[in-house]
């Protein structure tokens, strides 16, 4: 039975340190008896407390590392069901296949592809960050080969794909410092699979047709030794697979149920349909996959996937921004525009982005409105004239622009008879909609 925060408070020193960046150990044992912090954070328990608090210490979903160095990947650890209630911790990896059929030229040119996955988002680098090698060929020694070459060509986590115990001592052998994701341990192979694990310190994917019987696998798996389990119950369409993701999340977060406690892998693979397979992809994203497996690798295919997975794993509570002051688009200088915006990254990106396409160059005042957008902000009071006023004072922008204009957005227009009043600047009303800055700059402020 779970202890509850009254019984772990009672097994902890009581000195309110704040160490733990709890403010009381009161409120340290609540967060651990809710499964929202590890025991391990606070530096002062005795080791007596530890052994009795191990349990109900423990976090519900088992933390997973894959790969090393910069391509380490850290998956699970979550305690929550939905994102608004807290945030997603750890974002899922995604993984793209390569088989050990290719030819080493194909393998050498998908690597390649591969590696050149990345893109950027508001201000933010998003990128593929994991290989799977599959063992379509079942022989060990095209295995290991294709492994070390992937390997040597493209530095991202690896998963080997092969329910071959020694096809995956094989590939291990040439990896092993790389900590690879072994897919997978199966109820026929499960032992000689684990001790393989075990012995090179790798994450394995335990494999089996069903919660139930994934729950049994998994708890073989953890008699034999190895602790970091990733959950795959197969491919089973669309449907059930969401089912299956949602129930394992829901008895490991509300049950405590250790047997399904762990990550979760799924696979997108060989649908006719491209367009279908990002969708669905997109939604394991959602709801609860760890490591996506898929054979896509068209950039049009990953970058929606990437940004899915971007948007999931932020922070609600800390809206991403970007730094507040005078941003220079191109060479402004002193008869350029000076626009003014806020520091929510996608509506400051969005604006830059318009004002590089008009190729008029311009210096952008971002005010700092706690990462919320203009209309957003407005409401709030955190984008109004006072706002507006003291940041173009802070920044001494009339140094910028003698000309004493300055382009507000659209949809705060009833600002601008005060600001101008305020600041003696002429306030000059842009357009409402971002898209609209190229052809409004041309118009106006074109050479």
């Amino acid at each position: 039975m779970a202890l509850t925060g009254l019984d772990i408070y009672k097994l902890l020193p009581k000195t309110n340190c704040g160490d733990c960046k709890s403010p009381t150990c009161l409120a340290f044992a609540m967060r651990v008896a809710q499964k929202q912090a590890s025991l391990d954070q606070c530096p002062h328990v005795t080791a007596e407390a530890k052994e009795k608090l191990g349990a109900a210490s423990a976090p519900p979903i088992q933390l997973v590392t894959i790969g090393t160095g910069d391509a380490k990947i850290v998956i699970g650890n979550e305690t929550v069901m939905f994102r608004h209630e807290e945030t997603f911790h750890h974002p899922a990896g995604v993984a793209v296949t390569v088989s050990d059929e290719l030819s080493e030229a194909d393998i050498a040119a998908r690597c390649d592809k591969i590696a050149k996955l990345v893109f950027e988002r508001v201000g933010t680098r998003i990128a593929v960050d994991m290989v799977c090698v599959m063992n379509d060929s079942n022989d060990p020694a095209k295995f290991a080969a294709a492994t070390k070459l992937v390997a040597e060509k493209c530095p991202k986590a690896l998963v080997l794909g092969s329910e071959n115990a020694e096809a995956l001592k094989a590939a291990v052998a040439v990896c092993a410092d790389k900590r690879p994701l072994l897919c997978g341990a199966t109820a026929e192979n499960h032992q000689a699979v684990a001790a393989l694990a075990k012995e090179k310190n790798c994450p394995v994917v335990a494999k089996a047709n069903g919660l139930e019987a994934l729950a049994d696998l998994t708890q073989k798996i953890s008699a034999a030794g190895v602790k970091e389990i990733v959950l795959y119950a197969g491919e089973q369409g669309l449907r059930q697979t969401l089912e299956d993701l949602t129930k394992a999340r829901r008895y490991a977060l509300k049950k405590t149920f250790r047997p399904l406690g762990y990550p979760q892998l799924t696979c997108v693979l060989g649908n006719d349909d491209p367009m279908l397979a990002v969708l669905n992809a997109a939604t394991f994203m959602a709801k609860y996959s760890g490591v996506i497996v898929t054979d896509m690798i068209e950039p049009w295919q990953l970058m929606p996937l990437l940004t899915v997975r971007m948007n999931i794993y932020t922070d609600p509570r800390s809206p991403i921004q970007v730094e507040a002051g005078v941003h220079r688009v191109g060479e402004p200088n002193a008869k350029s525009p000076l626009l003014v915006t806020t520091n929510f990254s996608l509506t400051y990106y969005t604006v830059e982005g318009d004002v590089e396409s008009s190729k008029v160059p311009t210096n952008i005042l971002v005010v700092d409105t706690e990462g919320t957008s203009v209309l957003t902000a407005w409401a709030a009071e955190k984008f109004t004239t006072d706002q507006i006023a003291k940041a173009m004072k802070k920044n001494e922008v009339e140094k910028l622009a003698p000309h004493k204009k300055i382009i507000i957005p659209g949809l705060i227009a009833v600002e601008s008879g005060k600001l101008q009043e305020e600041t003696g600047w002429e306030v000059v009303v842009g357009p409402k909609e971002s898209s609209g800055i190229p052809s409004y700059l041309k118009a106006n402020w074109g050479s």
